[in-house]
């Protein structure tokens, strides 16, 4: 099976010898003889195929704009022009206009075309592959675009988006400030999409799981021999992030020491990488984002005042979820929505009314982060179409209720503890454990007993 092909009428082409021809080494369904009028509308339309011949009879000037024009519009598609009588200079004229072979009439054309499809076929895969890797960029940008996008309703929702209008298009860096589980990395992710920036990189570090050794090499590289097990130069992530966006989540766990090194990237856009001393110019747009209270850490002496100052030239605050309750009910059935398209074998599923009423009055300490923990599990395990009570398995829930035993009471507090540490931890059981002054081994019984895990 050949390229899809268009054949454009001319007077002066044996239409019928060179459809032939191409049909022989393509296939019938995939050459088409057309009008210029209806390849103009095909442009228009995008619909080109993958290989299109044309006439290019001797001063022509007519099949000289239609090469280029169809090289400007399609820059990678496949262009044969046709003559009755070739020579050198001819076949360098097509190519120069953006032709990309010349095809001589004359005995034998099954063989010359074939021989001529077989020339251009990496070309022709190529456009197709790149056709395809486009198409999945616009995918991918759409699925960064609903990561970036802050869901809600409320007042201090609006609030937050307004700001963040406001700061994107200044090149300046800002702190997010909030509580854990706020969603501080999607007000960045909404800030990085709404500035000049949107189409160059967007990279996000987390500071508090590196330590300070690691930390140095992750965001400012390393060059080969640095430290054991170096083979090979590395690009850090000031690197990485020029010209886009560097997120620096949880900033607050920065050793000190380490903060200066950052207060210099920020005051002069410049580092070396781990080993080195040569000097590397970064671009990229510092967003930071802690939970703590970094006034307080200049107060009590574990953060740098000079870095703040660079870091806050604008501070946008994320309220906690029950500040914003009104928005519960639309982030759960947000949640459900994404969840369902992730995995479609689960149907399609909604909440009943006393469910959105148990979300809305549940405090939910973990904030979005927790709410989206607890819509996804309760689709996991609801077996109808309609999420209930019971199926949210809220701390607090039906079974710690007035009507529940003692020991069911306790149960479900405790399976709220172990939830919000998974949840604070991202679902690392060791951290959790710790979190929660736990042995290992202890911890893993209470997830095995009380959360299936």
């Amino acid at each position: 099976m050949g390229p899809a092909t268009l054949i454009i009428e001319s007077p002066t082409l044996p239409l019928r010898d060179l459809r032939e021809a191409f049909v022989a080494a393509c296939g019938a369904e995939h050459v088409e003889v057309v009008g210029r009028a209806d390849l103009w509308k095909r442009l228009e339309r995008e619909m080109l195929p993958e290989l299109v011949v044309v006439d290019w009879p001797r001063d022509d000037g007519e099949a000289l704009e239609l090469v280029r024009s169809l090289r400007v519009r399609e820059p990678e598609l496949a262009v044969v022009a046709v003559a009755a009588h070739g020579d050198v200079h001819l076949a360098a004229e097509a190519v120069a206009a953006g032709a990309s072979d010349l095809l001589v009439l004359g005995g034998r054309l099954d063989d010359r075309v074939a021989t001529l499809l077989a020339k251009l076929r990496p070309m022709i895969a190529l456009r197709a592959q790149n056709r395809a890797l486009r198409e999945q960029n616009q995918r991918l940008r759409q699925v960064e675009r609903e990561r970036g996008r802050l869901v809600g309703e409320s007042p201090q929702v609006r609030e937050v988006l307004e700001r963040v209008a406001r700061v994107a298009v200044i090149p300046r860096p800002v702190l997010i400030a909030g509580e854990r589980g706020t969603g501080k990395e999607l007000v960045a992710r909404a800030i990085h999409s709404a500035s000049g920036r949107r189409e160059r990189p967007f990279v996000a570090v987390n500071c508090a799981a590196f330590p300070e050794a690691l930390l140095e090499s992750e965001l400012f590289g390393h060059e080969k021999g640095a430290f054991t097990g170096a083979d090979r130069q590395a690009a850090g992530k000031f690197e990485q992030a020029s010209g886009g966006t560097l997120f620096l989540d949880e900033i607050s766990h920065m050793p000190r020491a380490f903060q200066q090194k950052i207060l210099r990237v920020v005051e002069y856009g410049t580092f070396t990488r781990v080993g080195g001393s040569r000097e590397f110019r970064s671009t990229a747009r510092i967003l930071a984002a802690s939970n703590a209270d970094l006034e307080q850490g200049i107060r009590d002496g574990w953060f740098l005042p000079d870095l703040y100052d660079r870091l806050a030239f604008e501070v946008v605050l994320v309220p906690p979820l029950r500040e914003r309750q009104g928005d519960i009910p639309v982030l759960a059935r947000h949640f459900l929505r994404e969840f369902l398209r992730e995995v479609p074998a689960l149907g399609s599923k909604g909440f009943d009314a006393p469910a959105l009423a148990a979300l809305e009055r549940y405090p939910f300490p973990g904030n979005v982060r927790e709410l989206k923990t607890i819509v996804e599990r309760a689709a996991y395990r609801d077996t109808t179409q309609e999420i209930n009570v019971e199926d949210l398995a809220l701390p607090g829930g039906p079974a710690a209720s007035a009507g529940g035993s003692f020991h069911e009471r306790v149960a479900a507090f405790q399976r709220g503890l172990l939830r919000q540490a998974l949840d604070a931890c991202g679902g690392n059981q060791a951290k959790a454990a710790r979190r929660l002054g736990l042995a290992y081994h202890r911890f893993r019984y209470f997830a095995k007993k009380l959360l299936g895990q």
